[in-house]
């Protein structure tokens, strides 16, 4: 092959590259400078987050996104600056995402439940909460679903999409939470002396709240069939609530048993039967 007819090749290879050499060369150019920006906007993404204090679950998920669609973005404006018909492209996607959000329909419902529960915090992780009929420490929160454990050790994994359009209990968010008991005295026996029985043991019972707002109520609340019940409502630190809220039932029982209360009961027959220090009588 002579010079002759190799030239028509070169003039041709001369002319793509004077066409498409400026191109390539502004493409990579802006590929270098594309990912040097999302690199920078990451970063101050995740130095925005932090000082918002938005959940680290949340935080990654939100940047890896972010990174993935704007890598996706500039990939697609590169291979545009360099002739690649991209119309196409972004319809396929287009379609693409169409048919997965149909499928992962759930599962897209979860998502964002999710995102909803990490952005306005209902709930957060070591919260005791009551939700869909179950009642646990939350253990985790996680994009598509939050996770429980109950009192005796059961894992429950409920579906952040539930959890966001239900009714969510936070039991001990709250530094200080009521105590609400019923004691039962019989009808024979003295108010006076059941309720100072009861604001006996309050006052003794350093981690019972007191002044204030705080201050306990010791009332009647019911005519039972059996017995007259005296409802005590005492203010606690969350976190002493079950101490006292059973250490009450006990120091009550005793206290009452030192002024000998009539203690009602309802006998297998259906008759109330009173037991005191005095007698014993058998109602029908």
């Amino acid at each position: 092959m002579d010079m002759e007819q190799i030239q028509p090749y070169l003039d041709k290879g001369i002319e793509l590259s004077m066409a498409y050499l400026p191109k390539v060369l502004l493409a990579v150019i802006t590929l270098i400078v594309g990912f040097w920006i999302i690199k920078r906007v990451i970063k101050g993404m995740n130095r925005l987050l932090g000082f918002k204090a938005v959940d680290d679950t949340l935080q990654k998920f939100m940047t890896s996104l972010v990174d993935v669609l704007l890598k996706i973005l500039l990939l697609v404006a590169v291979a545009g600056m360099v002739g690649v018909q991209t119309t196409s492209f972004i319809a396929m996607l287009g379609a693409m995402g169409l048919a997965v959000g149909l499928a992962l329909q759930g599962s897209l419902g979860n998502f964002a439940g999710g995102v909803l529960i990490l952005l306005f915090k209902p709930y957060r992780v070591g919260d005791i909460i009551e939700a869909q009929g179950h009642t646990g420490k939350v253990w985790d929160i996680q994009i598509f679903n939050t996770i429980l454990t109950t009192y005796d050790n059961q894992r429950i994994v409920i579906p952040n999409g539930l959890m966001s359009n239900g009714c969510i209990k936070n039991i001990f968010v709250e530094p200080q939470r009521r105590i609400d008991i019923e004691f039962g005295i019989g009808y024979g026996d003295s108010i006076e002396q059941a309720r100072a029985a009861i604001q006996s043991v309050i006052d003794n019972d350093d981690r019972i709240l007191d002044g204030g707002s705080f201050d306990a109520d010791i009332f009647v609340s019911a005519h039972a069939d059996s017995s007259i019940t005296m409802l005590t409502r005492a203010w606690v630190n969350s976190e002493d609530y079950w101490p006292v809220y059973f250490g009450l039932f006990e120091q009550v029982k005793y206290a009452f048993d030192k002024i000998k209360p009539v203690l009602p009961f309802r006998s297998p027959s259906g008759m109330c039967i009173y037991f005191s220090r005095a007698e014993a009588k058998v109602r029908r």
